[in-house]
């Protein structure tokens, strides 16, 4: 799952190196996705009345990074291993398929984000127990499992699931439980309005390389859903947020506040107008719009809440 812009035919001369090269085998334009339900889940328990920790809201921010920047690297391994980036991929372009480091490399990087994601989730645990225990191991082992392992989330029709779970629920319960030592319903409620346009983000990939999925085997949703069917889930996703922003702002104390997410309509209109005539590598545009507009709105909500 990415945000970057339309895949080159053939490598660009010269390859990146250094530095370069593993900024784009990370793909940091991912990383808001991964940031935005922690940035939500903390602001959400400190409006609820929790003590600022920052220094543990800081490291359930890395970690979080940390564990989609890992994520983003087995995925580039993985899937250049099984023969699923193929040169008409319409996605961005994968180190490993481009030649520019070997599948033993990449997978090193990314298992040593996945260490440092670890060593910040045993700080964590120092004053979340055993339940940030479980979140962080179950999070560690959704990010392999998601390109690895005989059954890969990614080519199963379950990866909206996954990413409404982890990205959503998982994700800002974790934050909010780490900063108030409990969960609320409104961590819920923010959870899954969080983790729908993370979900959507998503769709629009599975949209995109539906043929090319269909070739490698993947049975997406969207190849379960069909072209039509997809895009209507897309929809349902990104105005999930708005359905749940009513009784989220009734159970929160700054109910006023609440409301500023909604200017986050503007940019969910704007995504879901291109969607409906989007098509092929315009999807791109339309993938990163939406995770633009889950930012928007995680920003918003976290904002509101601290008014």
């Amino acid at each position: 799952m990415g945000v970057e812009g339309v895949a080159l035919a053939s490598p660009p001369s010269p390859p990146p190196r250094g530095l370069r090269l593993w900024l784009q085998a990370a793909r940091p334009r991912t990383l808001p996705l991964a940031a935005t339900p922690v940035l939500a889940g903390t602001a959400l328990a400190w409006a609820e009345g929790a003590t600022p920790a920052v220094g543990v809201a800081l490291a359930a921010l890395l970690a979080a990074m940390l564990i989609q920047v890992g994520t983003n690297l087995h995925n580039d391994a993985a899937d250049h291993a099984r023969g699923n980036d193929r040169a008409d991929r319409l996605g961005p372009l994968r180190v490993t398929a481009a030649g520019w480091a070997t599948a033993a490399q990449v997978h090193r990087a990314a298992f040593t984000a996945f260490g440092l994601a670890f060593l910040l989730g045993v700080y964590l645990a120092v004053g979340g127990g055993w339940p940030i225990v479980a979140i962080g191991l179950a999070a560690l082992a959704a990010g392999a499992a998601y390109s690895g392992g005989p059954r890969p989330i990614s080519h199963s029709c379950f990866g909206e699931v996954f990413v409404l779970l982890f990205f959503g629920f998982v994700a800002v319960g974790g934050s909010y439980y780490l900063q108030s030592g409990t969960l609320s319903v409104a961590a819920l409620l923010a959870g899954a309005a969080i983790g729908g346009p993370a979900a959507a983000v998503l769709m629009v990939n599975n949209l995109r390389d539906l043929a090319a999925d269909a070739a490698a085997g993947r049975r997406t949703l969207a190849a379960v859903l069909g072209e039509a069917g997809s895009r209507r889930a897309h929809a349902l996703f990104m105005l999930l947020p708005f359905l749940l922003l009513p009784p989220l702002a009734l159970v929160l104390p700054q109910r006023s506040g609440t409301w500023l997410a909604l200017l986050a309509l503007v940019p969910t209109i704007a995504v879901l107008r291109r969607m409906r005539v989007a098509s092929g590598a315009a999807l791109n545009g339309v993938l990163a719009d939406t995770a633009r507009a889950q930012f928007v709105f995680g920003a918003l909500l976290a904002a509101g809440c601290l008014l």
